[in-house]
């Protein structure tokens, strides 16, 4: 998208917003959390649309990609997570399916409870409820959920979160199950009970045990990488059939028991994901909202340019949810090579970088923020930080004199984006150029971006994702992103900077063993501050997700949890006879 399309696109949304407007990446990584800073311009922020749904039919779901991963051990993205956990699978804990501050409270799933701790805070037992089964009738035992635990380890099952491996004590060179070795960490003394022991005391334990990882996996069903096709289902819904980058149909699992379950409330027969549609394609037959249609939600955010056809028209308006992400956007610079290997020429583009333009090239300022540092408003007393008081358009005299004094006044750089997101690219090609630098853009299908920037041997100079609290903590954030030694050959997660400071990592270390909150709190903003001025990658922006839904369409909500996405749990229709399939 060219800067006169921008500018273009700006002008209309400012006049749509002005004209009725009270309301209102392909990719964003993990998930969290509380909602980020208000924004007036938000549409059905915090509310609920259609009212109550009615069971059956057949909800579809349109994309523009296929699932990075399905597979519990590997399924770390956005809106991943939500769709595998409220649909295919439980853990043993999970957050409430209501939307706003309520959706972030924590409540059993497979467990009875939230977990007892003990030993200080080092070991965490929980108790299995009853009549858990599978989608053939068979047990959910406490040995599974250990046994997806381990798979979490496997060097070939690469993508998904790391907590176990952090926390978790004596794993250190463990290869997961696949070779018959278990971990004396995780004990199951019988069917329905599971006793992790931990390095160290991790009071927030409850919330981790919400992640894919602790969902069960049952060993007689291992297939490896083969696994991430046909997860075995211990949720409401079950595999019919899945045709990779094509459509993915889910059918109810005869098995799943809603007396064991407070959360999914299960309302369609029939799931139908429809992968591969161009983002403008799925935003119009939805605008349009006609026939099997109008039973239809948008699986990847609202394209920026479909703004015009939705926020001046109330009846479209009123089906477009755009919920704070509580995420931070980010140009991640690469520090193992150069030239983003000197300090000064990454510093240098936090001053570059036109922030202004990659918001307009994001739907403008009614769905996106400027972003000042890396921990995001909801980890940060309501506000982020902003250590280096740049201009939102950037500094480019100031740039220049930074890469004048490092003597690269003249550089060519790599930068990949998910596809989704090459308007924004362009948007900082554009404020580079200014400064001398010369980006080359390679735009990479969704499903297959992390795999290629998480590999180290086809990750670019830069590149542009999110990253979100898993749940609201700065344990969730800034040791994921910026701890060196969290950093992988092969699905390397987070860390795209490949930030290795050893002053880092020891105070992350340090915040990790206070025992109080509070005190942990505020340090992880002091070191917040304290990266931002060593410019491992540049805070771009904030973001709301935009998705827009049928006017047949009930229950649908953005969870506050999964960066505001759908809750698959909760959403239906109103009346199934409309729908098809």
């Amino acid at each position: 998208m060219t800067k006169r399309t921008q500018l273009a696109l700006a002008t209309t949304l400012v006049a749509a917003l002005a004209l009725g407007a009270s309301g209102c990446s392909d990719t964003t990584k993990k998930g969290t959390g509380a909602a980020g800073a208000s924004n007036p311009a938000a549409a059905n922020d915090g509310k609920i649309l259609g009212g109550t749904p009615v069971k059956g039919g057949t909800l579809t779901v349109l994309s523009n990609q296929d699932f990075s991963h399905l597979d519990p051990a590997r399924n770390w993205t956005m809106p991943t997570m939500d769709f595998g956990t409220r649909l295919l699978y439980r853990t043993l804990v999970t957050f409430k399916a209501e939307p706003g501050k309520a959706g972030s409270e924590l409540v059993p799933d497979l467990a009875t409870d939230l977990g007892t701790p003990s030993n200080g805070g080092r070991t965490w037992t929980f108790t299995l409820k009853e009549g858990l089964k599978y989608e053939d009738g068979s047990p959910i035992k406490a040995q599974d959920v250990k046994y997806n635990v381990e798979r979490s380890f496997a060097p070939d099952l690469t993508g998904g979160p790391d907590y176990a491996a952090q926390y978790l004590a004596g794993t250190e060179g463990y290869k997961g199950p696949l070779q018959g070795k278990h971990l004396d960490s995780v004990k199951t003394p019988d069917d329905r009970t599971i006793v992790f022991e931990l390095k160290r005391p991790v009071a927030e334990f409850s919330a981790t045990a919400t992640l894919p990882t602790f969902a069960p996996v049952p060993q007689s069903q291992e297939k490896g990488t083969q696994y991430d096709a046909r997860p075995f289902s211990s949720g409401p819904y079950k595999i019919e059939t899945y045709d990779r980058d094509k459509q993915l149909v889910l059918v109810r699992n005869e098995h799943w028991d809603p007396k064991t379950d407070a959360v999914r409330k299960a309302y369609p027969d029939k799931f139908v994901v429809v992968m591969g549609l161009k983002g403008g394609q799925i935003d119009d037959r939805i605008i349009a909202g006609e026939g099997a249609d109008a039973s239809t939600v948008q699986y990847a955010d609202m394209r920026p340019e479909s703004a015009p056809k939705v926020l001046p028209k109330a009846d479209v308006k009123a089906r477009l949810l755009a919920e704070s992400q509580g995420c931070t956007e980010m140009l991640h610079l690469n520090n193992s090579r150069a030239p983003f290997d000197d300090p000064k020429v990454r510093e240098a583009m936090q001053y570059a970088v036109d922030k202004e333009a990659v918001i307009t090239a994001g739907g403008g300022p009614a769905l996106n923020e400027v972003a000042t540092a890396y921990l995001p408003p909801a980890l940060s007393g309501g506000k982020q930080a902003d250590t280096l008081k740049i201009a939102p358009s950037g500094d480019a005299a100031k740039a220049k004199e930074l890469l004048k004094a490092a003597g690269k006044e003249k550089l060519k750089v790599s930068l990949a984006v998910s596809t989704g997101d090459k308007g924004k690219a362009e948007a900082i090609q554009q404020g580079l150029s200014r400064v001398g630098v010369e980006v080359v853009i390679d735009t990479v299908d969704p499903g297959a971006y992390y795999d290629v920037i998480g590999d180290l041997s086809t990750t670019p100079d830069m590149t542009l994702t999110g990253w979100c609290p898993d749940y609201p903590s700065g344990s969730t954030w800034l040791p994921f992103v910026f701890d060196g030694r969290t950093i992988k050959d092969k699905g390397n997660q987070g860390n795209y900077s490949q930030f290795r400071d050893d002053v880092t990592m020891k105070r992350i270390d340090e915040i990790n063993a206070m025992a109080d909150a509070k005190q942990a709190n505020q340090a992880w903003m002091d070191l917040d501050v304290e990266i931002m001025k060593k410019s491992p990658a540049v805070p771009v922006l904030l973001e709301r997700k935009p998705l827009l839904v049928g006017p047949n369409i009930a229950g649908a909500f953005g969870h506050p949890v999964w960066t505001g996405t759908i809750d698959y749990g909760t959403v239906g229709l109103k009346d199934p006879s409309k729908s098809q399939g």
